[in-house]
């Protein structure tokens, strides 16, 4: 099956194609740069892509069809997010902006500008207020900082309610907590912050990975989330307390790691650093996700297809499916064989 659809706005970058062979993954194929972030919508119907060029992609998730573009950014895209209802897409970029849009007619809402690239971004769970944060570079230190959309001027006027610093070391990731009571933010060093939504107040601060936090997401109770670390390891932690649950371990670093919100199962996707890759052997398409059981720590599969280190991945809302993004600036939709219910439900 092979579907192309326009996208949005003028001198879109070529045609949105989604190529299913047989019952092999779709292959996304609408980004000239490598993938920094995969995400579906609440529903799953919609799976949005951002990569190290202006483009920010939606896609329709059950068949590849690309439904439009973002347009507007001037440099990488380094995140993305939609609200509970999807009628709101939230970006960030390496053009020093965090951008809201209309979801469905791709129309810009809203501009913030920004004094560094914005690293990470998120709509709390009204889709009332939204989260993020900046990079420490160019003399400019890391806040996140809150924004609250009833109140129009405060985007008019780019005051945001709160703005937190961190100055020890830059936010490389976060995500709302339960409630939108606080976020969970991931450091440069390891450390991994609560930050009261309401005061900016540190809530509790732990140090469970030696290097640098690439990815969190929650589960989809919101009760657990899972980080993904240069460590060569994704942890999963309870959200309220950060206790750390469990550890699953590799030989690469991790880039991303996801929970499946139907099994107990992890799937992590990573590699070597972008600049090794070429150093070293180049068996076709042999970068793999790799799943883990959540409660045995036990790897119990591998699905290979990427000709670069992974960059992100996540799970479809219903679980039957998965979604990997690269370095290769492919984005793969992989449905799972009816084996895969059959053996966990006789499990």
């Amino acid at each position: 099956m092979v579907r192309a659809g326009r996208g949005w706005g003028s001198g879109v970058g070529g045609w949105g194609l989604g190529v299913r062979p047989g019952s092999g993954p779709i292959l996304l194929q609408g980004h000239e740069r490598s993938i920094t972030q995969i995400k579906y919508n609440r529903e799953g119907d919609l799976l949005f892509t951002v990569a190290k060029d202006p483009i920010v992609n939606v896609w329709y998730s059950v068949n590849g069809e690309r439904l439009g573009t973002y347009n507007g950014h001037t440099g990488a895209v380094w995140c993305v997010d939609a609200d509970w209802d999807t009628r709101h897409v939230l970006t960030g970029s390496a053009d020093n902006s965090c951008r809201l849009w209309d979801c469905e007619t791709g129309k810009q809402l809203a501009l913030v500008k920004t004094s560094s690239a914005v690293r990470t971004c998120g709509f709390d769970f009204g889709g009332n207020i939204i989260m993020f944060s900046t990079d420490k570079q160019m003399g400019y230190q890391c806040f996140v900082s809150f924004f609250d959309l009833r109140d129009p001027s405060q985007i008019e006027n780019n005051e945001p309610y709160m703005k937190i610093p961190c100055s020890d070391s830059k936010i490389t990731s976060a995500v709302w907590g339960p409630l939108g009571e606080f976020i969970i933010a991931g450091h440069e060093n390891g450390e991994l912050n609560q930050f009261s939504a309401k005061s900016g107040e540190q809530l509790s601060n732990i140090k469970e990975h030696t290097k640098q936090i690439n990815d969190i997401q929650t589960s989809r109770d919101m009760t657990m989330f899972i980080t993904a670390s240069k460590d060569n390891t994704a942890k999963l932690f309870d959200c309220t307390s950060l206790e750390h649950l469990k550890t699953f371990r590799t030989e690469r670093p991790v880039n991303s790691a996801a929970l499946s919100p139907i099994f107990d199962h992890v799937v992590l996707g990573g590699g070597q650093e972008a600049m090794d890759v070429t150093t070293t052997s180049t068996r076709i398409g042999k970068f793999e996700a790799r799943f883990f059981h959540l409660a045995f720590e036990e790897e119990f599969g591998r699905v290979k297809g990427h000709f670069g280190p992974i960059n992100s991945v996540a799970f479809h809302p219903d679980g039957k499916s998965y979604s990997s993004g690269g370095e290769d600036g492919y984005v793969r939709i992989h449905y799972f064989d009816p084996q895969y219910f059959e053996f966990e439900f006789e499990a």
